[in-house]
């Protein structure tokens, strides 16, 4: 048609136009298809974008745009068109279908139209033209926004200088659709209001929430204009999208922290250098999980600060409370950047992390002791060599209970500094008094280390509460029988008590005994006594006659002498 145009005025040049008298019909209008939504209609002034084929009353077709593959653009009701279907295009909606019907004097007249002579359309024809609009915009119009679907809370909107992730489905404004982030299973990633996008999207991208579905229509002058884009995107096409706002954050973020609950209790606070063991959700800005700690049964364990996590989470990290929980929101370039990671974080993704700290320990630790009992009398305490039987209930510090003596039929007894249990306990266990209570915090480099233990978690602080419930004061290493004075001097004498010059074992069992009911020997405890004594008995007949003489006495005495300043030598 628009080849008809154009060469209607070269037949108006040329010819002499006779009007005939007589009454003037009007254009009939058929709307033979009308779409159920109607949101906007044709008004003069308006530029319009259709698909039509041209008709005689007879069927013959003269023209289709169709046919040629582009359809015919123009403005409304400034002459641009015929005067038949500058009326007949008027009322239209997008999508609607119909069937204009223009008599001769609001089409092409007693003139006709096409090349010389003037054949195409003959003159005083009645034309039909059956019209589909595709299109239609207006130089006044702006960028129209619609909300589909938004979260509850929405505590950041896009902003200008922005990074931000979205889906998208974009269509022409009749619904036909030329591309679609979906279709290519990656969002559109972009900077907002600094000229990477159309200017229209720029614009109707500004104030959404992260999880919300916008509508967008942007008119062609915002968009690709007369130029279009490529063989998608039409001439001065409407443009429609629909986003759904996956992640938004600026480059001048900081991590954001939300404490959801502290411990009622919180004497320290973790710093650099600290080990942590904490438990971790991992989502997405939209809710949607990457990864979590709890799937695989076990706590994220390390150092803080020192690089072995992600920048923001190394910070994140700090200044937390045993038992706290606190989300954290990191931005890409304190996460994984540009690049993401694998095929679970993509690029330029926001991090959300809720957190719950297990516990946490600096390897300069020693190990805490806070009594909780104490008799009021306490004239004797646990020390190394001591035999001692204590109750014990050992805990995760998240309050989860690993073991207990009370699962058991007796309480425990061991030896302290013998290398009988854990040092961090043994080191808890010294000085106290039979019944007190005392609770110790043992750090793992002096409990059950990195390896852990059966039932205990790779370096995990334990929480122990302890009950002294006996004690026996013990002898050093090697020792069978200490004198806790001086020794009588000299020895021999004292031993021999019915002075006939010699000790038989029952004569030294005697004498030993008396030293330990007068409180100035002691046996080592827990070991059978008549054991015990044999051994030392044995140890000093050297000649194994069944009792010791003042020589063998002597002997022995010389020959410990001698060891001891040979060893100090």
């Amino acid at each position: 048609m628009e080849s008809i145009f154009a060469l209607i005025f070269l037949c108006v040049t040329g010819t002499h136009v006779s009007c005939s008298p007589g009454p003037l019909e009007d254009v009939v209008i058929d709307r033979y298809d009308i779409p159920r939504v109607c949101p906007r209609e044709v008004q003069t002034g308006d530029f319009v974008r259709y698909h039509y084929n041209g008709t005689f009353t007879d069927g013959k077709k003269f023209d289709s745009s169709h046919e040629r593959g582009a359809p015919f653009s123009g403005q409304v009701g400034l002459g641009r068109l015929i005067t038949g279907l500058d009326r007949g295009v008027q009322g239209m909606c997008v999508n609607e279908r119909r069937k204009v019907t223009v008599p001769p004097h609001l089409a092409y007249g007693s003139i006709g139209a096409g090349s010389v002579p003037c054949d195409v359309i003959p003159a005083d024809t009645v034309l039909v033209f059956d019209v589909v609009l595709l299109d239609i915009w207006n130089t006044e119009d702006k960028v129209q926004t619609r909300t589909l679907s938004k979260p509850e809370s929405c505590k950041r909107l896009v902003e200008a200088t922005d990074f931000i992730r979205y889906h998208y489905n974009g269509t022409l404004l009749n619904g036909v659709p030329f591309d679609s982030s979906h279709s290519r299973n990656g969002t559109y990633d972009t900077y907002v209001g600094m000229g990477y996008l159309i200017k229209g999207m720029d614009e109707g991208l500004i104030g959404m929430c992260v999880g919300e579905t916008r509508t967008i229509i942007i008119p062609p002058f915002l968009a690709y204009e007369e130029k279009g884009y490529g063989t998608v995107i039409p001439s001065q096409a409407t443009l429609v999208f629909e986003v759904f706002m996956i992640d938004l954050f600026n480059p001048k973020d900081d991590i954001a922290v939300v404490v959801k609950e502290v411990p009622k209790t919180c004497t320290r606070k973790t710093v650099v250098g600290d080990y942590i063991r904490y438990h971790y959700n991992g989502t997405f800005q939209d809710g949607s999980g990457f990864d979590t700690s709890y799937q695989r049964n076990s706590t994220y364990n390390t150092y803080i600060g020192m690089g072995y996590v992600i920048q923001g989470m190394d910070k994140a990290l700090q200044g937390l409370c045993i038992g706290e929980k606190r989300r954290v929101i990191l931005p890409p370039h304190m996460a994984y950047g540009e690049k993401g990671t694998g095929d679970i974080i993509p690029g330029s993704a926001v991090l959300v992390f809720d957190i719950h700290v297990i516990d946490f320990h600096n390897p300069k630790d020693l190990i805490e002791i806070k009594v909780t009992s104490k008799p009021k009398k306490c004239n004797l305490t646990s020390e190394v060599d001591d035999l001692i039987q204590y109750r014990y209930n050992c805990s995760l510090m998240d309050g989860t209970l690993l073991y207990s003596s009370d699962h058991y039929e007796n309480a425990p007894i061991t030896t302290l500094g013998a290398n009988k249990v854990i040092e961090g306990l043994d080191e808890g266990l010294r000085g106290m008094c039979v019944g007190e209570k005392r609770v110790v915090i043992v750090p793992p480099h002096l409990g059950h280390g990195e390896n852990g233990a059966k039932g205990v978690p790779s370096s995990a602080v334990l929480h122990f509460e302890l009950e002294l419930l006996d004690l026996q004061k013990g002898v050093p290493d090697g020792y069978m029988f200490v004198w806790l004075g001086d020794s009588p001097d000299p020895l021999f004498p004292a031993m021999d008590l019915n002075k006939d010059l010699s000790v038989p074992l029952e004569e030294f069992t005697a004498f030993i005994n008396i030293q330990v009911a007068e409180g100035t020997g002691r046996l080592r405890p827990g070991m059978d006594a008549d054991g015990i004594i044999k051994d030392m008995f044995n140890n000093q007949d050297r000649n194994r006659d069944g009792k010791i003489v003042a020589e063998e006495l002597k002997l022995k005495v010389e020959e410990d002498s001698d060891k001891a300043r040979h060893e100090e030598l």
